[in-house]
């Protein structure tokens, strides 16, 4: 019997060994060949495909064509999934990979129909740009054609790979339009259902303008000071707006966007404008750029452009020719208008069918004149936003390999069409501007709730947008806040701005020295320094002060807190946490009667600082919880149920403090999104776990799976000393050696340099003569 149960284990093991063999066998057999010559049609002189010691891709070519070719073909040899991904997201056939959990995520998307409009705005592009598109598919398709195994999400799924289109990359640029501004549509009609449904009192007091202002040129937006309205009496019983409130789970949605800053040269000991960036994004294996250095010729000039790609797209995004930089983070202006149709207002609807692992699921949309049509509360809205346009996509991005100067890039801005960014540009000569970069829809007046049949004007790109160069303070900064000046907000509007917590911090450390390094600029965007969150901190201490028998080492922890977002503070855990109990006991009921009514409320938590402040501390009696006898205990009552979840989820057994640690409950997880789903080896897809460091509302932005998604510190003419650090490797293949270098310098907040180091992988492209 003993005999029988060791063969019976050796032998399971042994079919264990012989899985796993074969698993490595297929993992290896699907790695990319990095080295050799290929013949091919679609270049037109030798071009070589370089990478060097983290797999950063160096490419030398003769003109911009080659060069698209060699990059489409890294990109694929890399990136495959990642631009599969983004080319389904803006498509709307995710469920074809991961099934019905993805059905209402593509229902969402094919809303938009992105994959109809990509073709028009290929048509529309000029023809130079349509043939870097066609080149860069090229590139793309032959790396396909020469894999003798698929990367493995592709068998993991057991989805086939289709070949990569032209229009596919325009898709690229629509995922990142959803990325990035996607949250634009929410919250119009956040805003809309809240001023529809509470009235207009409650819609100005909830979105009030913030004192945490820091526009380029100073100005400010008159502050409320009206009354505080009184609690609405809308929801459905005054027990079921009790229970909303407490039962209201909407946090915060992630600080979508990125920071920028610069000094013009008079602040740098070179002379030569300075720059920095980091743009916020979700944080996944693999990460979303990639890194690259394009080497051709143009009009007899040799061209160098450095930096960050985006897998799909042919051109640097973010990055430095050694004349210029730039660095782009969201810009928020108002791109979006719902329009309330008149019940006479015909539509058609539009049906499909979309593709299943096994089958197929029928949907469709109702279309208007003026766009796709959603209905809220038995009204029907159609969306009118900037993506739906012919002018919204373009590749004019590619041409600041060209420019030589701020005024050069600045005109390379004004035509670039993507969603609307604050472009931040600095040159060699000491010069730095910002403007608005993308497209941007031209009308008098923004909106901010829906607009009727009438007031719908002409849709056109707007023109002769603001810049500003050279400012006097010799500092420019951009987070995602109002950066406009305040007498442009009329025409420009808010599609959403950062509440300028972030931004004015930044603009404070730009005051405290008159010389920067790269170095300097480093430090800036790893400032954790919690003080948006010190007047909280301060309000729960005095709180908690005046019940010292109870949450004695409660206070200690806040004593301790060390004013930081620090991965041993257990204290900033506390007040954090605190803070979003307050807001969901104060308005929760309000934000769930949205949340029923289909919209997405979370969107209005953005800006909702200044109301939350003038509750606290005016205390109106309507506002007050009918569980509680005063202010001071609803608050400290929130303190508990934050406490409380806090330790149900981090310490369920023990209750330990110390699990509180902002360090675990934040800790850093770039994690593939197949990992869930293998068993056993999942775990080995992911980038190591990291303290955390960092949070909201600060420079320093990061979550569990989102942050700076690049860390970019140059000077132009002085490459040497650039910086360009990334949350993970090249390669998505995990045998690959570019895997996961670069997340060490990343984690450990090290400098890893822009240039490339020592090459040790090429390959060669030469043109395939006619048969």
């Amino acid at each position: 019997m003993i005999n029988w149960i060791k063969w019976l284990l050796t032998g399971v093991f042994s079919l264990l060994l012989l899985a796993c063999a074969a698993l490595y066998f297929s993992l290896t057999m699907s790695l990319p060949s990095l080295d050799g010559n290929s013949a091919t049609y679609h270049v037109n002189q030798p071009t070589s495909l370089s990478r060097d010691h983290l797999g950063q891709a160096v490419i030398e070519a003769d003109d911009i064509f080659d060069a698209a070719y060699a990059l489409g073909f890294a990109h694929a040899q890399d990136r495959l999934f990642q631009m599969d991904l983004q080319r389904r997201s803006a498509s709307g056939t995710l469920s074809q990979w991961v099934g019905d959990k993805a059905l209402e995520l593509d229902k969402n998307v094919r809303f938009h129909q992105f994959e109809q409009r990509a073709h028009v705005v290929f048509q529309h592009l000029p023809a130079r740009q349509q043939e870097l598109l066609i080149r860069y598919a090229h590139g793309v398709n032959e790396a396909i054609s020469e894999m003798t195994l698929p990367p493995f999400e592709y068998l993991a799924a057991g989805v086939e790979i289709k070949q990569w289109n032209p229009t596919d990359s325009i898709l690229v640029i629509y995922s990142m339009y959803l990325d990035l501004q996607g949250g634009q549509i929410n919250l119009d009609m956040a805003r809309h259902a809240l001023r529809d449904t509470f009235g207009e009192e409650i819609y100005r007091f909830i979105t009030q303008p913030s004192h945490y202002q820091a526009a380029l040129d100073a100005s400010e937006i008159p502050l409320f000071e009206g009354a505080i309205p009184e609690y609405p009496d809308k929801l459905e019983s005054v027990t079921d707006g009790e229970a909303a409130r407490l039962a209201y789970t909407g946090a915060e949605l992630p600080d979508i966007g990125s920071n920028n800053w610069a000094v013009t040269g008079r602040l740098t000991p070179t002379g030569a404008g300075l720059l920095a960036n980091d743009m916020h994004l979700g944080l996944r294996v693999p990460i979303i750029w990639y890194r690259a250095q394009l080497n051709y010729q143009e009009s007899g000039e040799d061209i160098s452009v450095t930096g960050v790609t985006l897998p799909g797209l042919p051109g640097v995004v973010v990055g430095t020719n050694n004349h210029i930089a730039w660095g782009f983070t969201n810009a928020n202006l108002d791109n979006v208008d719902w329009i309330e149709l008149d019940e006479s207002t015909s539509t058609q609807t539009y049906s499909g069918r979309i593709p299943l692992p096994q089958g197929e699921h029928p949907y469709s949309i109702e279309v208007s004149q003026y766009g796709p049509v959603r209905v809220v509360n038995g009204k029907r809205y159609a969306l009118n936003w900037v993506a739906h346009h012919p002018f919204a996509a373009n590749l004019s991005i590619v041409n600041f390999a060209k420019a030589k100067s701020v005024d050069e890039a600045a005109s390379v801005g004004q035509s670039i069409a993507i969603p609307t960014q604050n472009l931040v540009v600095v040159d060699a000569q000491g010069n730095a501007a910002w403007l608005p970069g993308g497209a941007v829809m031209k009308r008098d007046k923004a909106s901010y709730t829906a607009i009727t049949e009438q007031q719908m004007a002409l849709v056109q790109r707007a023109t002769h947008l603001p810049l500003v160069k050279n400012p006097s303070s010799d500092r420019i900064w951009t987070a995602n806040a109002r950066v406009i000046s305040a007498a442009l907000l009329d025409k420009l509007g808010d599609g959403g701005y950062a509440l300028g917590a972030r931004g004015s911090q930044i603009r404070d450390r730009l005051f405290e020295k008159d010389t920067f390094t790269e170095t300097d600029f480093y430090a800036i965007q790893l400032d954790n320094h919690a003080k948006f969150l010190m007047p909280w901190h301060h309000l729960l201490y005095g709180l908690l002060s005046a019940q010292d028998v109870e949450f004695k080492p409660d206070l200690a922890y806040l004593n301790a807190w060390g004013s930081c977002a620090c991965e041993d503070s257990v204290g900033y855990t506390l007040v954090k946490h605190f803070r979003s109990e307050v807001i969901q006991t104060l308005f929760g009921g309000i934000l769930t009667t949205l949340d029923n009514q289909g919209v997405n409320s979370r969107t209005l938590l953005r800006g909702i600082e200044p109301a939350v402040w003038q509750l606290v501390q005016n205390q109106p009696d309507s506002w007050l919880p009918s569980d509680a006898e005063t202010f001071d205990e609803a608050l400290v009552d929130a303190y508990r149920r934050a406490k409380h979840k806090l330790l149900d989820r981090y310490s369920p057994t023990d209750a330990e403090m110390e699990a509180l640690r902002w360090g675990n409950v934040n800790a850093l997880e770039v994690d593939h999104p197949f990992a869930s789903q293998i068993p056993l080896l999942g775990d080995y897809l992911n980038m190591p776990r990291v303290e955390g460091y960092g949070d909201t509302y600060m420079p320093a932005v990061q979550a569990s799976d989102f942050g700076a998604s690049e860390r970019f510190f140059v000077s132009p003419g002085h490459l040497e000393d650039a910086i360009l650090t990334l949350p993970g490797g090249q390669s998505g293949h995990p045998l690959s050696d570019y895997f996961s270098t670069g997340f060490t310098d990343y984690a450990t907040h090290a400098a890893t340099p822009l240039l490339p180091g020592e090459i040790t992988h090429t390959r060669l492209f030469y043109k395939k003569e006619n048969e």
